[in-house]
């Protein structure tokens, strides 16, 4: 049975696949290591290749910045399938402030240890949920390395990914204000779906996930 790698997204961990059920499939959570400061996006994953011995053949599934990461993966190890939950291929499915904010990086103003302590701005970003999930998400971020986060930021708006990777199943929300749905092509979009619809749409995607993981 091939191995099943789970990524996370900036800010968060792999409690984000709590609500998904893989029962049946061997499932790896991917914790976050340490990145150098000029670490792109793919010497990270190469990192990570290394630390997880993620072999041809397996099957990676990223949330966000670990969907790109698993875009990276797979342009180094042949996967047997890529699999991204609420992130983008290609730069070409990136929203336009991508590029405002490499030209303008006024985050990078923000004094790294407060990185940690902008729980507040959550819902704003992700999209409205319940107490439970936003107290999560809240830890989550408040455990997060503030030297990790602000890699994250910088290398997510560097990446420049045109490559078009083989097996890749990407499935997306039309509610999602970080990537917009529109911009995105042949992706399976969830109704109502937001960037955290991992948790609150756990049930649609689940189904998503087993008709992918049947394919041959």
């Amino acid at each position: 049975m091939n191995k099943i790698y789970l990524i996370a997204g900036i800010g968060a961990d792999t409690r984000v696949y709590n609500n998904i059920d893989l029962h049946g499939y061997e499932a790896i959570p991917v914790d976050w290591i340490e990145p150098d400061s000029r670490d792109t996006l793919a010497m990270y994953a190469q990192k990570l290749i290394y630390q997880y011995h993620i072999a041809p053949n397996s099957v990676v599934i990223g949330n966000s910045l670990g969907g790109m990461i698993a875009i990276e993966i797979a342009k180094q190890v042949p996967l047997d399938k890529v699999i991204l939950i609420s992130s983008i291929k290609t730069i070409d499915e990136a929203p336009g402030y991508f590029g405002f904010f490499r030209r303008v990086p006024v985050y990078r103003i923000i004094p790294k240890k407060l990185y940690s302590s902008l729980g507040f701005l959550i819902e704003l970003v992700f999209g409205e949920m319940n107490s439970a999930d936003k107290a999560l998400f809240k830890d989550m971020l408040a455990k997060s390395s503030a030297q990790f986060l602000r890699w994250a930021m910088d290398a997510a708006l560097s990446w420049d990914n045109t490559t078009q990777i083989p097996d890749v199943y990407h499935i997306t929300g039309d509610k999602h204000l970080i990537f917009n749905y529109k911009k995105i092509k042949n992706v399976a979009i969830v109704k109502g779906g937001t960037h955290i619809m991992i948790f609150d749409k756990a049930k649609e995607i689940n189904k998503l996930l087993r008709d992918i993981l049947k394919k041959k």
